[in-house]
């Protein structure tokens, strides 16, 4: 398959104008290149697992990062975060929680399920720039992944 279609980042994010923000800031922290969005937990794990509409899509080929909002449409990220972590093929993905959710038990739960990060999103786009720059210079620059 062609290096072009590894998804480097997959934003699972239904609100449209927080996945706006997060686009705008990813391309203003210059990593906006392969980039898949997801609008609600389903999407996501069909994107991930190669089923439904991205039925054939290869699990080798992304995603290096996965930016997980709580509070979704359809299976919530909770759910999306358990699968992705009980499965043998995607456990070593990262899923960093990206969500306005700050309760605690959300936080608990999500480390409990096997979460790489938990952030509460930054209300002003400057907060969120500077964030979304510090995730991808991290996930995508600095984090050293194993080879699978």
């Amino acid at each position: 398959m062609n290096e072009n279609h590894v998804v480097e980042i997959l934003i699972v994010e239904d609100s449209p104008q927080d996945l706006e923000l997060a686009l705008r800031a990813l391309k203003k922290a210059k990593v906006s290149n392969r980039i898949q969005v997801a609008r609600d937990g389903a999407e996501a794990l069909e994107f991930i697992f190669g089923e439904g509409a991205h039925a054939g899509r290869k699990l080798e080929n992304g995603p290096k990062v996965v930016l997980l909002d709580l509070k979704l449409p359809k299976v919530d990220g909770l759910e999306v975060l358990q699968r992705l972590k009980s499965d043998p093929r995607t456990r070593m993905i990262p899923v960093v929680v990206l969500t306005s959710s700050k309760e605690q038990s959300d936080v608990v739960e999500s480390y409990k399920l096997g979460v790489n990060s938990y952030i509460v999103k930054p209300v002003n786009f400057e907060a969120f720039a500077v964030a979304m720059q510090q995730l991808g210079m991290y996930w995508l620059l600095l984090n050293q992944a194993p080879s699978l």
